[in-house]
């Protein structure tokens, strides 16, 4: 019976602490996201020679708050001729599989005490970059449920884009990463990054890889210049035309929470996750906790970078017609992704003998 009530305050403590990190990530992603609106407005008044949003609090880092304010109060609209439940779930989808990538990424070093261990991942399973990709391409659901419910013809047409270009760029993001599991041996994400902490990042071995998932990133997060399923001056405002109120700010709001996972998952994959380069923070001789802060706080700044190029990217280049979209998918990503993971397989057999 001591057994049995010892073995259930064992599973107990692991879900409370599965619960614990569950709930920070998810705040941590809707914090980021939240302010990398505000940092988006603050960039493009700064590459533009502008002040950009100064009035709410110092230095206008209250904006956010404000704009969330303006949504949450907004009146709830949906159409007469829509359907309920579909328009309803739309949204929904988009936000849930936006949320549910960030499950499998290592955020820092576990936090070892003796003989405590905590893992700072939700979920250190072995098919782990698998989940990510069979989630993300759930997530063309939550565009496609959108446009289609709103019976609206402008709604639909944008619907249409956004899966055809996210299905178009599935392939070669893929492709790219087979190259770097070629090198790796392994899909699980804590692998893949003591992999690089032992050999080096893989930004080294794959650079042509990592400019073809960074590519494709851009046109699965809907972000300039693949933003067609939200070109205003010919969809009037794209899937999310008929949407008001929080239906809206789920929209919104999966968006940039897309661009902080792809960014975290770009990280590891490419960029040693949490590995400082060029140094063995292990015998820096800092305590277990300090030791993981560190570590999480270098993957953040790595992550806090690659939001600022989505950005910069954003008002920097012109948006492509969408001819030129799906040529440069087909015709150029998918050859090239195929002669780099050849490449990488040919090199990797001859190394190994």
């Amino acid at each position: 019976m001591s057994l049995y009530m010892h073995m259930l305050a064992i599973d107990i403590w692991f879900i409370l602490e599965k619960v614990v990190l569950i709930a920070s990530i998810i705040g941590l992603s809707f914090f980021v996201a939240m302010y990398t609106t505000f940092a988006e407005r603050k960039v493009a008044a700064w590459l533009q020679d502008r002040r950009g949003p100064n009035r709410a609090g110092p230095f206008g880092i209250f904006q956010p708050l404000a704009d969330g304010g303006k949504l949450f109060f907004k009146e709830e609209i949906i159409p007469m001729t829509s359907n309920r439940f579909l328009f309803i779930l739309g949204p929904a989808l988009a936000m849930i599989t936006a949320l549910i990538t960030s499950t499998v990424i290592p955020w820092g070093a576990s936090y070892v005490d003796g003989t405590t261990q905590i893992a700072l991942q939700v979920a250190d399973v072995d098919m782990g970059i698998l989940i990510v990709f069979g989630i993300v391409s759930v997530g063309v659901y939550g565009i496609m449920i959108g446009g289609w419910s709103s019976n609206n013809k402008f709604s639909l047409l944008a619907a249409i884009r956004g899966a055809s270009q996210m299905v178009s760029y599935e392939l070669p993001m893929g492709l790219s990463l087979i190259a770097v599991l070629l090198m790796t041996g392994s899909l699980k994400m804590s692998e893949i990054v003591s992999h690089q902490i032992q050999h080096g990042w893989h930004i080294l071995y794959q650079p042509l890889g990592f400019i073809i998932f960074f590519v494709c990133a851009l046109a699965e997060c809907n972000r300039t210049p693949f933003d067609l399923p939200e070109a205003e001056t010919e969809l009037n405002f794209g899937y999310h035309q008929e949407y008001s109120s929080m239906k809206l700010g789920f929209y919104l709001f999966a968006e940039y929470i897309n661009m902080f996972i792809s960014s975290a998952v770009m990280a590891t994959l490419f960029f040693g996750g949490y590995d400082i380069p060029f140094v063995d923070e292990s015998a820096w001789g800092l305590s277990p906790l300090l030791f993981s802060l560190m570590s999480f706080s270098v993957l953040m700044a790595k992550v806090l970078f690659f939001l600022f190029v989505f950005i910069w990217i954003r008002w920097t280049i012109p948006r492509f017609r969408y001819d030129q979209l799906m040529n440069l998918g087909w015709e150029k990503l998918i050859p090239l992704s195929l002669v780099n993971m050849l490449i990488t397989a040919a090199l990797t057999l001859w190394l190994n003998k």
